[in-house]
């Protein structure tokens, strides 16, 4: 990836992977959007619009196909996690070649995943911070005020990470690139665990959850805080709770919005994986375990 003009894949073209592909391609580098017959093709005649206070409001010319057919400096992935298996026959091997695989995606198993399906050293999980929503094909609303990502990957060479993190900064999203691979992904994880969890449990936006199950999240974020120190992760509970607090009261989860959309939930993802690393560890999270417990049983 030495030269400025990259050529990047998005396998998942929604709320997030729409917004990336979009600030890229209008950026000046060679975006190919990797989703189902209907959406590819009216990618490819209408392109994306975004609808941003951040961005501006503009419309981004994309490629688009089913599947990668020839090969990318790297593939951002950004669909849920519970259809990565699925996305993941849109990458051909030999396509693939030496292209660096950047998950977007919640969780901390995912990595583990991908590095049994492609070289280790190519990829380079990244976390954002950002609300973007797609509300129609190849239209994305990009709501907040900021687009922050932490790009990691402890075996990735140091000049392909930084070469994809000025791309991505050039075209908007504030990039950097971290080291601790482990502590990028357990402070996406330990924030997001008791949110996902208990707005979705509840049904609640997080104003009423901190209120009406004040003890409940404060048990949650400190055993996921130990549980992110038992895999070598620092974690500060008094943080987390002031970050919640500092949230607006409306806020509420994409695990709630998934719920009450009637879609998959990413709850082995998220909870099932924070439990596998309690047990693996041997960290009681008997909280935790009663909720991921009872949105099982709910039928999720």
């Amino acid at each position: 990836m030495a030269n400025d003009r990259l050529t990047l894949a998005v396998l998942g073209p929604g709320g997030v992977g729409g917004l990336l592909a979009a600030l890229l391609a209008r950026a000046g580098h060679q975006v190919i959007c990797l989703a189902g017959d209907e959406t590819a093709a009216h990618l490819r005649s209408a392109g994306i619009r975004v609808r941003s206070g951040r961005f501006g409001a503009f419309t981004a010319s994309v490629d688009a196909d089913t599947e990668l057919r020839a090969p990318v400096d790297a593939v951002l992935i950004a669909v849920k996690h519970t259809t990565l298996d699925a996305a993941l026959t849109r990458l051909p091997a030999p396509a693939l070649g030496e292209a660096l695989l950047v998950p977007f995606l919640n969780g901390v198993e995912h990595p583990a995943a991908l590095r049994a399906r492609h070289r280790a050293d190519l990829v380079a999980p990244a976390v954002i911070r950002v609300e973007s929503t797609r509300v129609a094909p190849g239209v994305i609303e990009h709501a907040s005020p900021f687009a922050e990502i932490d790009l990691t990957g402890d075996p990735v060479a140091r000049p392909r990470l930084d070469a994809l993190a000025q791309a991505l900064s050039a075209a908007g999203p504030a990039t950097r690139v971290l080291p601790d691979e482990t502590a990028v992904l357990w402070a996406k994880m330990s924030f997001l665990a008791p949110l996902a969890l208990l707005t979705t449990r509840y049904a609640l936006p997080l104003g009423e959850v901190r209120t009406r199950h004040r003890d409940e999240l404060t048990a949650v974020v400190e055993e996921t805080a130990a549980v992110s120190r038992a895999c070598g992760a620092p974690a500060d509970p008094a943080q987390a709770l002031a970050r919640y607090d500092a949230f607006p009261p409306a806020m509420k989860s994409s695990m709630q919005r998934d719920a009450e959309a009637g879609r998959p939930l990413e709850l082995d993802a998220i909870g099932g994986a924070l439990l596998r690393a309690a047990e693996r560890h041997g960290v009681p999270v008997p909280v935790t375990a009663n909720l991921v417990g009872e949105l099982r049983d709910a039928g999720h």
